[in-house]
């Protein structure tokens, strides 16, 4: 078993089921380094709605869809108390039908911790014990391994969650190992992961198997939770993104000598969308003191991809802020069938609703797209600005010193072209599909995976674009450098906005000048990095604080 650091400073996260943020999700999900633990008001809500469980466990009353009863249409047949542990094992074992590649091992913890949360909120009827072995799985480096495709995000995620709950739940007596599903246990001394049985990864961290009691599998499997992890990470890298899209924007003016005007505050305040006032002003902090903006005085405005900026990340962000409002809310509730309110004076404390439904993730999800095609989209038309002699301001044809001889960043604008396209056949919205389900007793269901692992394709597709474009718009700020010094010793912090130089200082670092052609692949390919790896951000962050 991995040990962990018990130090005093050590930052411990406790659940409570209504408190997580996206960050700490994040962090969890990407770090198997974590200490978790339950709130004490979280464990009385979920011993008082267990009590309740238990009694109609025991004696068959009254009649509860999913503790005494079959499961979707078949709800109407009675399950006898002898039976009940056999029904949520069943449940588990049959519901584990998803297919395809898997999820990333960083979305499958993120689904974990999701779901130790939304059952943290005490009213799904599930004992602490198994919930607190989820987050041992967490701790100590065990990740169910789960098919990415499947689920039609109601009644929940079921057939990924189900391959969650295989690892964590055994049979009563005969307990083969292909029931046990798969898992990839965390090496903790070389930091790698292997995939092996779930069986075989839980001992590795020791971490005993559990026997489901009642109630308990459709706890596990009835719920959002693998829709909401897809997206909230792709949100998170989002707005990751949109702060880079706004550098290479400003990178790009600059090398293009544009005109500042265009992002005044006094025109944004005359249509007071909050994004695009911050959009307005991160070019204005990443431009501050350049020296190549306004000089061009043949010029009185820019083309639309750079003057319109501000326009159209204002959707992207205030968009993000509604998807950000939706995660915060699903993230922290109860979203299972039936949910147990032991407060209620009638006999039968569970009710039958619809929190499993995934429709607002749905379409948040589908916004997410959209809104990232369109960064994506100005980015490109900016790029292809910067490779045409005939429009990017005297910088020679694909920012190369002997075009013809030598192709320069020609083909990598063909890159961006394609991705930009892909992302349009991407962004068809999900959330507008639904196929009946469960012989019709499910005749309405979301489809939000779908649009989230679609709004994470269109995330990575976007930080290469804007990847290429902060290639381009730095070799042309070379050009403007190397034109500048010919006449007077010019750094680039004395040429560049301070944004703009902190992100070129950070590129140059990494990517020299493209003197003569090379596999331009590769300078793609650490540019990549560099942008998903924060470098880039964090540099100029550095420079000019935090961006909006």
């Amino acid at each position: 078993m991995p040990m962990k650091n018990q130090s005093a400073d050590l930052h411990i996260l406790e659940l409570n089921g209504t408190g997580l943020t996206i960050a700490e999700l994040v962090e969890v999900a990407r770090n198997p380094d974590v200490l978790i633990q339950l709130s004490a008001d979280a464990r009385q809500r979920m011993e008082k709605s267990r009590r309740w469980v238990e009694q109609v466990q025991k004696s068959g009353e009254p009649v509860v869809y999913g503790i005494n009863t079959g499961f979707g249409s078949k709800a109407v047949v009675s399950i006898s108390k002898e039976k009940l542990r056999e029904l949520q094992r069943n449940l588990i074992i049959s519901h584990a039908a998803g297919t395809g590649e898997p999820l990333a091992i960083e979305a499958a913890r993120a689904a974990m911790l999701l779901r130790a949360n939304t059952l943290a909120r005490g009213f799904s009827g599930i004992r602490i014990e198994v919930v607190e072995r989820l987050l041992k799985m967490l701790e100590n480096g065990v990740t169910p391994w789960i098919p990415a495709q499947g689920s039609l995000g109601a009644s929940g995620d079921l057939a990924p969650l189900s391959h969650l709950a295989l690892v964590l739940s055994r049979g009563e007596d005969d307990d083969p190992e292909e029931n046990s599903g798969r898992a990839y246990w965390y090496e903790s001394d070389t930091r790698t992961w292997r995939l092996t049985s779930g069986k075989e990864a839980m001992a590795a961290g020791g971490i005993p198997r559990v026997v489901l009691e009642a109630k308990e599998g459709l706890a596990l499997n009835n719920g959002t939770q693998v829709s909401t992890a897809l997206l909230a990470l792709a949100f998170y890298d989002a707005t990751q993104i949109v702060k880079l899209a706004d550098v290479a924007m400003a990178m790009t003016l600059e090398g293009l000598e544009g005109i500042s005007a265009a992002f005044r505050p006094e025109v944004h305040q005359l249509r007071p969308l909050p994004g695009q006032i911050a959009t307005a002003e991160n070019i204005r902090r990443l431009t501050a003191g350049s020296g190549l903006l306004d000089r061009r005085y043949d010029k009185v405005q820019d083309a639309y991809s750079l003057r319109c900026h501000p326009q159209v990340l204002a959707g992207v962000r205030d968009t993000l802020n509604f998807i950000e409002q939706t995660l915060n809310v699903e993230m922290n509730s109860t979203n299972d069938n039936p949910i147990i309110i032991p407060e209620l004076t009638q006999a039968n404390k569970a009710i039958s609703g619809g929190n499993f439904h995934a429709q607002p993730v749905a379409f948040a999800a589908d916004f997410l797209s959209i809104v990232l095609c369109e960064v994506g989209s100005i980015a490109e038309r900016r790029i292809f600005r910067l490779s045409d002699k005939n429009l990017n301001g005297g910088l020679p044809s694909f920012l190369i010193s002997n075009p013809g001889l030598e192709s320069g960043l020609m083909i990598a604008q063909y890159t961006a072209a394609s991705l930009v396209s892909e992302n349009k056949t991407l962004a068809h919205p999900a959330s507008v599909d639904s196929i009946p389900s469960c012989e019709n007793q499910e005749d309405h269901v979301s489809m939000a995976p779908i649009g989230a692992r679609k709004a994470r394709q269109i995330l990575e597709n976007v930080q290469k674009i804007v990847a290429i474009e902060l290639l381009y718009a730095a070799q042309a700020l070379d050009f403007r450098l190397n034109n500048e010094q010919q006449k007077t010793d010019s750094g680039p912090e004395r040429l560049f906005g301070k944004g703009s130089a902190a992100a070129y200082r950070l590129i140059r670092n990494h990517i020299p000048f493209i003197e003569k052609d090379r596999p331009i692949y590769r300078d793609i390919e650490r540019m990549l990095e560099l942008v998903r790896g924060g470098a880039v951000l964090e540099a100029v962050e550095r420079a000019v604080g935090k961006l909006k």
